[in-house]
């Protein structure tokens, strides 16, 4: 099964852009996670017959909004984890399938000056718990943007960034305890030592260009999972936001 994950910065102007059904052509995602959609209800029709479509929208228009879109109808499916502070943005989605969830998730920024890091730290151990009461019923994948760059191979450079947002101390210690908790890096796993590997660039100084990166959008399986990985990868040249997907290959 391949999974992907896609921070498209704003659905509609991605789609005008023409990348978006070009990537979905290309690559024929079984599941296709978006974060940032910034829609409301109703703003637009996607051209995807062969998938089920479920979305999770902010209240503030404009804002955050997530999306999956899957070829395999789903048990369930939920919006936010069941707390009330975290469940206005439309930053979580979770599907049931029979042996396995899947979590979409749009991780908060924490802001120029680390302005709302605090609230950050609340919503990482409240979506820890979520995932670990999910885990204790059946495996999980969890995707998306989140945020942070966990290690200095995350991001060309670390040591001017040490104190911005997505590269905190405190921020790194959240994803160090995800993953002491069971959760496992599916791209790390695989490729521990690859440097260059960014998957969101600044608009400003050329950064793309340059590949002056961090990386930030992961895939996170159930240590359970983790034999069945069989591929994680990052696909650069994808165009239409700041963000380029990540991919998952993986027998479930």
């Amino acid at each position: 099964m391949r999974l992907y994950s896609w921070n498209v910065n704003g659905l509609r102007a991605c789609v005008n852009k023409d990348c978006f059904y070009e990537f979905i052509k290309a690559e024929d995602p079984d599941v296709l996670c978006l974060q940032e959609t910034k829609l409301s209800a109703g703003q637009i029709e996607m051209d995807l017959p062969e998938y089920r479509e479920y979305w999770n929208y902010a209240e503030k228009k404009g804002y955050s909004g997530t999306a999956v879109f899957t070829k395999e109808e789903p048990l369930a499916v939920t919006y936010g984890i069941g707390v009330d502070e975290h469940d206005h943005e439309g930053r979580v989605i979770t599907l049931e399938f029979p042996d396995w969830y899947l979590v979409n998730v749009y991780v908060p920024n924490s802001q120029d000056e680390l302005k709302r890091l605090d609230y950050r730290m609340r919503f990482e151990d409240d979506f820890r718990a979520y995932i670990g009461g999910l885990d204790a019923k059946k495996p999980v994948i969890y995707c998306g943007d989140l945020n942070v760059a966990h290690e200095e191979i995350d991001l060309k450079n670390p040591k001017t960034n040490h104190f911005n947002a997505g590269f905190s101390d405190e921020e790194r210690a959240k994803m160090t305890e995800m993953l002491a908790s069971g959760m496992v890096d599916s791209f790390r796993h695989l490729y521990p030592d690859v440097t260059g590997a960014y998957s969101w660039w600044s608009y400003r100084r050329n950064a793309r260009a340059t590949n002056a990166g961090w990386r930030i959008d992961y895939f996170l399986v159930s240590e359970k999972l983790k034999d069945r990985i069989r591929d994680a990868r990052i696909l650069s040249d994808v165009y239409g936001s700041d963000h380029c997907p990540v991919e998952l290959e993986i027998e479930l």
